[in-house]
């Protein structure tokens, strides 16, 4: 079932930056959103969100998905990571959007909180500060968070940044577990084209020509071939 259409959309500022992309997600998809730098991926992401208005097309939002229930993971600053709170503090905060103009957590969003750091493994650090935190664990608070939003749907914008090879593997491994266990619908927007073409069941490569399909149909196509000649390397994955 679809949870977002995105049909003619122009995407920009002053001047379009991508013009008529249209594609599908729907439930349970994982979609990497491959390009280069300055080929329109964040305010894609931004437009997706709400953050940024389309300067054409629609986006359509299905499957009992609403604009405030979709997780949104951006990418951290420096000062981001020296933000001086607990990890349960970080994470109950992403109830937010549920409470209104109450100024309290209810009981229901305290043990969503509970129930997102225990899916992050993060429990154990609840009552620690968040800037004393690895970059790794860093980011499983901020994921912790983003399911208190999320119902059906995360987006995610380059989550690995920063971090050091293990501390990546072990987040992939992660938001895989999220994707196929919990069966989370996953838009990531990534650089790193080895971890899409292992994890990601569908790929839109925003360049020339523009892609949208499942992850073997990009490997065989010609947009594969364009962004392995801009990245200067050979396209490889699990498949």
């Amino acid at each position: 079932m679809s949870q977002m259409q995105c049909q003619g959309l122009t995407l920009g500022y002053d001047h379009p930056l991508v013009t008529d992309l249209s594609f599908t997600v729907d439930a349970g998809d994982y979609l990497c959103v491959l390009g280069a730098n300055g080929s329109g991926k964040s305010t894609l992401m931004k437009t997706l969100l709400g953050l940024q208005p389309p300067l054409g097309g629609t986006v359509t939002l299905g499957e009992g998905v609403h604009g405030g229930e979709i997780g949104y993971l951006p990418q951290q600053t420096q000062a981001q990571r020296d933000f001086p709170a607990t990890v349960r503090e970080i994470v109950r905060s992403g109830c937010q959007s549920r409470c209104g103009l109450r100024p309290f957590y209810s009981a229901d969003e305290k043990a969503l909180a509970e129930q997102s750091m225990a899916r992050m493994g993060i429990v154990h650090l609840q009552k620690r500060s968040y800037r004393t935190l690895s970059g790794g664990q860093q980011q499983r608070v901020l994921l912790a968070r983003a399911l208190c939003a999320a119902q059906k749907m995360l987006l995610l914008d380059e989550p690995v940044t920063g971090l050091d090879p293990a501390a990546s593997q072990e987040l992939y491994q992660t938001i895989l577990a999220l994707n196929r266990e919990y069966g989370m619908t996953i838009l990531m927007i990534s650089h790193d084209t080895q971890a899409a073409l292992t994890y990601a069941s569908h790929i839109l490569y925003l360049g020339e020509p523009v892609f949208f399909g499942t992850r073997q149909a990009f490997l065989e196509s010609g947009a594969s071939a364009a962004h392995t000649a801009q990245e200067g390397g050979t396209p490889h994955g699990t498949v």
